[in-house]
């Protein structure tokens, strides 16, 4: 064991390095961590990461530094950071090596996802750590490029069993928190007498104590303004108020104070390397020669303060933040130009162009355009921040208005794809503001729509989508076309809580769009739900089979089909078609995975959990729903939980459920998404009817059924409102309820709609005719996959045969629900099941809690993932973990399950065909 060394020649920063110690010993013993170093410039976080550097002698240590800079590199701190490993990169998976290798430049292909980025970044540090702990050190992590930032953070939450050790120095204050959610440690000012020792340190002459009092109070515990103060003042100076400014502040200022001394060729030399980000002493030579520089004596004159070796090294960062903001803008902008002479195009293209832009006293197209062309190249690298920084500093170099509207709109659509919404919105009025086409207008349009969705404004979205639309029109039918799908997608799931104009509104303004020139799978689409919108759901039932036809086809184009698989499956769930609703939410989700468009997948999944819940399948159904869980915790997404809250209601979990449906509802309603209202009352409806809590089963139903415009769950909902209306002798609400679902269930014509509609017929007839109708019920459901629905078809058959006084009958009936539904896992349905049979005269022992509750979600569901053949890598890849956690936690399920190896797993998980 390494001993520790508790500090060692860090005055006051023992607690410090005390946690330092523990963290690199965890490293050691095989667990990983992360830490974020906050503080104000100075306070010692450097010197924490050299402790620490020192104290990893014998281990593999990675280092990389944000460089304050105006231009976005996308994913330079990542490149740094794992520049000694890429001889490891063809070892990764294939998705993974392609993603970092594009991120990189390393290769051509299409922009990345930036969550496989972070898988491959993960993979690498797990790797590389296979055969001795692996420290990360990143300095400054607050000037690191927003991919670089994002892709460390992500890592850094998902590490656990790989013996890696991430440490990050953050300056404080930041305008936006960098590294949310990870643990931190505040790094404070020295104490009175800990300041006075290490200013006793460097001060080796006579010093006045008035001057002595006078830096100690200034600089508040901070050890650069201990080491740095003492240079300009004496004790004439007047003492002012310690809490007046910043430290840093004093500090630049001292800085700023010693530049000011200097020749003018030296300063020229300092702010023309201040504004090269990179530290090229190569570049800054060339540069410094075309201003008339002599470099060597001017870099003499400065060493106190900066230094050329390999790189240039300017003494703090706040001396090269201090220069570049001290310098006035012509001055900028010569040594700008200068560096952009001195930069090979043909080799470091986006560079140069940055350099022209910030040199560029006023408008330039030509400028303009090179920076259009870094944008390109950076969009194919997956690097949004640096798309924008390139497109909006082209848009203020433009001239002409309308040119000037079009670059604008592309930056704030990059702005939007990277989440930077508010910044977006300023852009689109910057291309609002100029002269805009038509066409501009229209996309301007659409990117406003995009934006009131995803803040959470889904009822602006459908008059804007549809203004767009309509200004294509003569200029392009098929984006026409595209948008007014948009507009009805948007319409559909605001629903009721849209204001003008309604679901009907945006059906027959797509009605009147004009006819699309070559057929597409996306217009069937449109077309079908234009009717469905206007007409109902009898009218477009033989449409939406054609579309879903097509969209189970595989010859529509992959993009195509990512783009609209999900209203796909909409329209499946509403025409009672199960099989086709199952697979076209399953090649979503396959899609998205192939592509690795990880930022897509937690809604796809979530789709096709609740196609699993109602083929009651909940074991898969709840792999799913933790999988949604571990990615949107991964990559920050916060989706309305539609597929836990169906497994809870079918499950009859009341604590569960309930706090899903509020939470649900609430989210949903603020964010104007009625559909997904009506979804939460038709669980919630579910919920209570496994309950036997009929009065609330009615209240809720009722609710989701009020809004019979809607897809899928307000039909549904009928079923359960006549279920529970019946039980509470609402007999009236239960017969119009049943005169509304044959309207869907007729015209769908499909085993599932017309075997639940039998079942609820039969909870309204008597006698002879009821029992047909159930065995009717029961004859079409069992041709189906809806297993839940069959399973509740035998449990009302047989609480209908105990009333009606064949316990013998009923009590075959209800033991068949209560296998069914103790074996699928709907407890609460079960428990009814089971006091119905005993109400018959039957004995029936309460199911035993199984063996796999022992495992955590997570273990439950990776041991139900290896169990399905899926390896550790595989797992890894879906739950955004390395294959050594993946390991490590499947050894903790052996030992709770008892057995040795991952072939046994489906025995006691039911994989595999659960």
């Amino acid at each position: 064991m390494t001993p520790r060394r508790s500090g060692a020649g860090l005055i006051g920063r023992l607690e410090e390095c005390r946690a330092l110690d523990d963290l690199l010993e965890d490293a050691r013993a095989g667990h990983s961590a992360a830490l974020v170093l906050r503080g104000e410039a100075g306070i010692g976080k450097t010197e924490l990461l050299k402790y620490l550097l020192d104290s990893s002698a014998g281990h593999h240590v990675l280092r990389a530094a944000g460089v304050q800079s105006e231009m976005e590199l996308s994913y330079a701190g990542v490149h740094q950071l794992c520049a000694p490993l890429l001889t490891g990169l063809d070892q990764l998976p294939g998705p993974q090596r392609d993603a970092l290798a594009t991120a990189f430049g390393l290769r051509a292909g299409n922009a990345p996802d930036r969550f496989l980025v972070g898988l491959a970044v993960l993979s690498l540090l797990a790797d590389a750590a296979g055969n001795q702990p692996l420290v990360c050190l990143v300095d400054d992590a607050q000037w690191l490029d927003e991919a670089s930032a994002l892709t460390l953070g992500f890592v850094a939450r998902r590490l656990l069993a790989e013996s890696v050790l991430l440490v990050f120095a953050v300056r404080e204050p930041t305008p936006v928190k960098m590294l949310p959610g990870l643990p931190e440690l505040a790094v404070k000012g020295l104490s009175d007498r800990d300041s006075r020792t290490l200013l006793g340190s460097v001060v080796t002459g006579p010093l006045d104590q008035r001057v002595r009092d006078r830096i100690i109070a200034e600089s508040r515990g901070n050890p650069l303004a201990l080491l740095e103060l003492p240079h300009g003042w004496t004790a004439a100076e007047p003492v002012g108020h310690p809490e007046a400014r910043p430290v840093s502040s004093q500090i630049e200022k001292e800085f700023l104070r010693r530049v000011g001394s200097l020749p003018i060729d030296t300063r020229r030399l300092m702010f023309t390397a201040a504004a090269e980000p990179v530290g090229d002493v190569r570049l800054l030579r060339l540069a410094a020669e075309r201003l008339g520089i002599d470099v060597e004596t001017a870099a003499a004159d400065a060493s106190e303060l900066m230094t050329l070796d390999s790189h240039v090294r300017f003494r703090h960062p706040l001396v090269r933040s201090a220069v570049y903001r001290a310098t006035p803008l012509e001055d900028r902008q010569t040594a700008n130009r200068a560096l952009a002479e001195s930069i090979d195009g043909d080799v470091e293209p986006d560079r140069r162009a940055w350099h022209r832009a910030q040199g560029a006293p006023g408008p330039d197209e030509d400028v303009a355009a090179e920076l259009e062309r870094s944008a390109v190249r950076a969009q194919a690298r997956g690097g949004l921040a640096a798309v924008a920084a390139f497109l909006e500093r082209a848009s203020d170099l433009t001239q002409d208005p309308g040119r000037r509207s079009q670059r604008a709109l592309a930056a704030a659509g990059a702005k939007f794809q990277a989440g930077a919404f508010e910044a977006a919105a300023a852009l689109l009025a910057t291309a609002t503001a100029g002269r805009p086409d038509e066409l501009t207008r229209a996309r301007i349009d659409v990117l406003h729509a995009g934006l009131a969705f995803a803040q959470g404004r889904g009822t602006e979205a459908p008059p804007l989508l549809l203004t767009a639309a309509r200004r294509l029109e003569p200029l392009d039918v098929a984006l026409a076309r595209e948008t007014y799908l948009e507009a009805v997608s948007a319409a559909i799931f605001a629903s009721h809580l849209a204001h003008s104009p309604g679901w009907r509104e945006v059906g027959e303004a797509a009605r009147e769009a004009p006819p699309a020139e070559l057929s597409r799978a996306t217009d069937q689409l449109l077309d079908a739900l234009a009717v469905r919108l206007t007409d109902g759901f009898a009218a477009s039932a033989p449409m939406v089979e054609r579309v879903l036809t097509a969209f189970c086809d595989d010859d529509v184009p992959v993009q195509e089909s990512m783009r609209w698989l999900l209203l796909a499956g909409v329209i499946a769930a509403d025409l009672w078609d199960l099989e086709r609703w199952d697979l076209v939410t399953s090649r979503h989700v396959m899609l998205i995975r192939d592509a690795g468009a990880l930022s897509e997948l937690p809604l796809a999944l979530d789709s096709s959990a609740v196609v699993h819940v109602f083929a009651g399948d909940l074991a898969a159904a709840s792999s799913m729903v933790e999988e949604v869980r571990t990615v949107s915790t991964a990559i920050g997404s916060n989706q309305p939980p539609f597929g836990a809250l169906a497994l809870a209601a079918v499950r009859g979990h009341e604590e569960e459920a309930r706090t899903l449906i509020e939470g649900t509802i609430s989210g949903a309603t603020q964010h104007g998404q009625g559909l997904g209202v009506t979804v939460a009352h038709f669980h919630h409806a579910v919920l209570c009817n496994g309950l036997a809590q009929y009065k609330q089963a009615m209240a809720a139903a009722q609710a989701s059924a009020a809004h019979q415009e809607q897809f899928g769950a307000p039909q549904w909902a009928l079923a359960e409102l006549i279920e529970a209306a019946t039980r509470s002798g609402a007999s009236k609400a239960a017969y119009d309820a049943f005169e509304q679902l044959t309207e869907t269930t007729q015209a769908s014509g499909t085993d599932w709609a017309l075997g639940v509609e039998a079942r609820s017929r039969a909870l309204l007839s008597e006698g002879a005719i009821a029992d047909t109708l159930y065995r009717e019920a029961i004859e079409r459901l069992s041709r189906t996959r809806v297993r839940v629905n069959l399973a509740r078809a035998h449990l009302l058959y047989g609480e209908w045969l105990r009333r009606e006084g064949h316990r013998v009958d009923a009590r075959t009936q209800l033991g068949i629900a209560h296998d069914m539904l103790s074996r699928i896992g709907a407890d609460a349905f079960a428990e009814r099941a089971r006091r119905a049979l005993q109400a018959a005269g039957a004995k029936v022992r309460k199911r035993a809690v199984e063996t796999s509750t022992a495992l955590t979600a997570q273990e439950a569901q990776i041991a139900r993932l290896a169990g399905d053949g899926l390896t550790n890598a595989d797992i890894g890849a879906r739950l955004f973990l390395s294959p050594h956690t993946v390991e490590w936690h499947l050894r903790k399920v052996y030992s709770k399950l008892g057995i040795a190896s991952r072939r046994e797993i489906p025995t006691f998980t039911g994989a595999s065909g659960s």
